[in-house]
């Protein structure tokens, strides 16, 4: 029971910091909130998000191998979307989390001990 539990842990602690990776780039944050809004084609999302087409096939990997984005080929060309619903639902919750916390304390400068 112990060793399930542990494997367990040691699989959502994975998962947590894949997420971490994955929002760890702003470009990739931008990418997942585009995708929270719709499905889309890595042209318009290069052109959406002003960045080029061979930065934003990077950033799509990273998150395909992350597991937060799926490819779906549509004719010749691919879509990409979020893997799974509730990952939009989870960055919403993500979003307003942070925003709460921060409206509710005080950030220091970065050259002193704080976070922000």
């Amino acid at each position: 029971m112990y060793c399930r539990r542990v494997l367990t842990l040691a699989s959502e602690i994975e998962v947590l910091a894949r997420f971490g990776r994955a929002l760890a780039d702003p470009i990739r944050c931008r990418i997942l909130l585009a995708l929270r809004e719709a499905p889309a084609h890595p042209a318009d999302l290069a052109e959406a998000l002003g960045v080029s087409r061979t930065r934003l096939s990077n950033h799509l990997a990273c998150l395909r191998d992350c597991g937060l984005v799926a490819a779906v080929p549509v004719g010749r060309r691919t879509r990409y979307e979020l893997a799974d619903e509730r990952l939009g639902h989870a960055l919403d919750d993500l979003r307003t989390a942070v925003v709460a916390v921060a409206t509710d304390r005080t950030c220091v400068d970065a050259d002193e001990k704080g976070c922000c």
